[in-house]
């Protein structure tokens, strides 16, 4: 599995590294930086309710 990011609609505010950071980390300047694209089976439930919680639903799960 492989997370597909859509940077046009990233805003950057952080709910999704809060929820998978060893995925997802929003730099100082506020961009999202994709730590780990593949989503190893232990971390598909985090990644996904990041991908939920996303507000501009610029993060999705491509199996």
């Amino acid at each position: 599995m492989k997370i597909l990011v859509d940077y046009d609609k990233c805003t950057g505010l952080g709910i999704c590294e809060s929820l998978a950071p060893d995925h997802f980390e929003v730099n100082d300047d506020g961009d999202l930086v994709l730590l780990e694209e593949h989503v190893s089976d232990e971390d598909i439930q985090a990644v996904e309710e990041a991908c939920a919680g996303c507000p501009t639903e610029a993060l999705r799960v491509e199996r």
